[in-house]
């Protein structure tokens, strides 16, 4: 009996280390996008997984710094002026197993020209966004389900609107306390910031089992 249970432990623990072989990401390296002489006017971001970092250029042309395999990759395009990039996973269901690929791999950083775009859209899970002194002509729209959003020094010309679940939003935006119509949804957490009207710009911030921090600077 001693002997069965040894042999069925042996077995186990194989299959188990089968299975964690095949649960990473491949083999990673590392890309650069550079929009060059393209015209974007939007961004669109989708991704899982991954931290994102966003942050002004010192010349006029978009940059996004990322890492991908095989098995994790991203579609980038570029239709009627909108610069769209996804992530694709290859795998097989084994595949999703185990750890995930090492964080460093799990990066995008961002730059893009201040005052350059109209519109920027950022969804991840499981890790934070960071936006740093950045501004847009219209829009600035940041979503993670997981992961902290993070900003310093942004604004856009009519709204910004803020998303969290399970994760805090904190930071500072650009303008003054007049500037903004402020619409706010908090559940489970504290904020610092309440419902009020009169803003020609929307600040709009939705935070689920998390708090809200937002600053307003001029």
């Amino acid at each position: 009996m001693k002997k069965l249970v040894t042999v069925l432990m042996a077995i186990i623990g194989t299959g188990l280390l089968m299975f964690s072989g095949c649960s990473n990401g491949g083999t990673f390296t590392q890309n650069t996008y550079a929009s060059g002489e393209t015209i974007i006017n939007s961004i669109v971001l989708d991704v899982s997984d991954r931290q994102v970092e966003v942050a002004g250029s010192s010349d006029n042309q978009i940059h996004i710094d990322y890492f991908e395999s095989e098995k994790e990759y991203y579609t980038i395009s570029e239709i009627d002026g909108t610069l769209k990039m996804s992530l694709v996973f290859n795998k097989e269901w084994t595949d999703f197993i185990g750890t995930k690929a090492d964080k460093k791999y799990r990066k995008i950083k961002l730059v893009i020209p201040d005052a350059f775009i109209t519109n920027l859209t950022i969804t991840t899970t499981n890790e934070k966004i960071k936006v740093t002194e950045l501004e847009v002509n219209e829009s600035i729209s940041l979503y993670s389900n997981g992961g902290n959003v993070e900003l310093e020094k942004i604004s856009a010309g009519k709204n910004i609107t803020l998303t969290a679940k399970d994760a805090n939003i904190s930071g500072s935006v650009i303008g003054g306390w007049d500037d903004y119509t402020i619409k706010v949804a908090i559940k489970k957490g504290q904020s610092n910031l309440v419902d009020k009207d009169g803003g020609e710009k929307l600040l709009n911030v939705d935070c689920n089992n998390g708090n809200i921090n937002i600053d307003l600077i001029k």
